[in-house]
């Protein structure tokens, strides 16, 4: 007997638990638009954060919701997929100009020589809590993994026999998760230009130039000589350390060759043609 009433009770607290979970839902039931459905199937679905916001769907929302998308951008989904987003919303969305992710160290194993071993944790986050780095340089990359961790897309992964993270361009969306992922601040967004010409200083080191070269045979030394030849003012030295800028940059490679140490890096250029000069004294 005591067993039933037992049943009846829970039976019982149960159909008005039930009841009053089917009212509360009711009255605090939220209706989204169906917009944001179709809005999130149009996004790549990648939830790498590189939109500002914590996933796809809250990305959505806010392209639903907001009057204006302008300065809103999914890197993963590209320029094209936007503006159909747009299109869809009856908004307008700005152009903007595609990137993709560099590695701005070159110090690879033969021309940054290891000083110490490092034993712990295999994470640069980590690592750089604790010291500079195996080398003299405590600018340079790390060299465990971090970025490759973080990257959804499979884009970017640390050469074995370097010891440098290198992007795969085709595979990179610029969504920004190797570069926040970085501890030592060595990977940046740059500009993606026709055929993926790229022209930047591959360094960070900021000490002066007798110090980082000794630690680095490619560091840049801040000599000033490639401020010096750009035509274009594209080119800026501060503590040391030469930046270029990609908006001002016109990929002319006078930098390129001016460079002592070739911490300047060009990318995907046809190979200069050689100029033979011959002196008229030797023509018989």
């Amino acid at each position: 007997m005591t067993i039933l009433y037992s049943i009846l009770v829970l039976s019982l607290l149960g159909i008005i638990a039930g009841v009053s979970l089917f009212f509360v839902a009711k009255k605090f039931n939220v209706i989204e638009n169906p917009l944001i459905d179709e809005v999130e199937a149009m996004l790549p679905g990648a939830n790498c954060g590189g939109c500002g916001f914590p996933g796809c769907r809250k990305f959505a929302d806010v392209l639903v919701n907001s009057e204006s998308i302008e300065g809103l951008f999914c890197s993963p989904a590209g320029q094209e997929q936007m503006e159909k987003i747009a299109e869809h919303l009856g908004k307008s969305v700005s152009k903007k100009a595609m990137q993709v992710a560099v590695v701005r160290c070159n110090g690879s194993c033969d021309v940054r020589p290891v000083t110490n071993e490092y034993e712990g944790i295999s994470s640069c986050a980590f690592a750089a809590q604790l010291y500079a780095g195996e080398t003299a340089c405590s600018f340079g990359c790390l060299g465990l993994g971090d970025c490759e961790l973080v990257c959804a897309f499979d884009a970017i992964h640390v050469n074995v026999i370097t010891g440098l993270p290198e992007v795969i361009t085709d595979k990179c969306t610029a969504c920004g998760a190797c570069v926040d992922a970085c501890p030592k601040q060595i990977i940046e967004l740059r500009k993606t230009n026709k055929k993926d010409l790229k022209i930047y200083v591959s360094c960070v080191n900021k000490d002066k130039g007798v110090v980082a070269k000794k630690a680095c045979d490619v560091a840049c030394i801040g000599c000033g000589k490639c401020v010096k030849v750009c035509p274009h003012s594209a080119i800026t030295l501060q503590n040391s350390l030469a930046y270029i800028d990609d908006e001002l940059c016109k990929l002319c490679r006078k930098c390129v060759d001016e460079c002592p140490t070739h911490a300047i890096i060009e990318t995907n250029f046809p190979e200069k043609k050689k100029q033979v000069q011959e002196n008229s004294s030797d023509i018989e």
